[in-house]
C-alpha cells in the first residue's frame, strides 16, 4: 500500500521539479505546469496521463484508477487510489508523469542515470 511520503521526495529530486502547496493541497510543477496533485486527506493522487490513453488505463484497472472530474477531462489527467498501489508502482506513476512535461531529453538523461527505474 502506498502513502504520499513514498513520493514525496521524488517531488524535489527530478530535474526542474518542485513542490508547491496549493489551498492545502500538494501539488509537484515544473515550471507552472503541475504533473502530481494529491488531495486534502493525502488519499487520492492525480497524475499527468495521455488524454488518449486513460480511457484503456482506468478499463484495465478501475480499482486503482479513476477518471478525472468533468471539469477536469479536458487535461491529460488521472486519478489514483494510493492505497491501490504499491509504493515502487507510485513512484513509476510520478516519474512517468514527470516526463509528459519535461523535454524529452531529461527524460532520456533520467533513463540513462536510473536504468532499474524510480528508487
Amino acid at each position: 500500500m502506498a502513502v504520499i511520503d513514498d513520493v514525496r521526495a521524488l517531488g524535489a529530486e527530478l530535474e526542474r521539479s518542485y513542490h508547491a502547496w496549493v489551498r492545502g493541497r500538494l501539488k509537484f510543477r515544473v515550471g507552472r505546469l503541475v504533473y502530481v496533485a494529491f488531495s486534502l486527506d493525502e488519499e487520492v493522487m492525480g497524475f499527468a496521463f495521455p488524454k488518449g490513453e486513460r480511457a484503456a488505463l482506468v478499463a484495465g484497472d478501475p480499482r486503482k484508477f479513476q477518471m478525472p472530474s468533468s471539469s477536469d477531462l479536458r487535461f491529460n489527467w488521472v486519478h489514483t487510489q494510493l492505497a491501490a498501489l504499491e509504493p515502487a508502482e507510485a513512484r513509476e506513476l510520478v516519474v512517468d508523469a514527470w516526463r509528459t512535461v519535461v523535454p524529452a531529453k531529461l527524460a532520456r538523461a533520467y533513463d540513462l542515470a536510473h536504468p532499474e527505474g524510480p528508487h
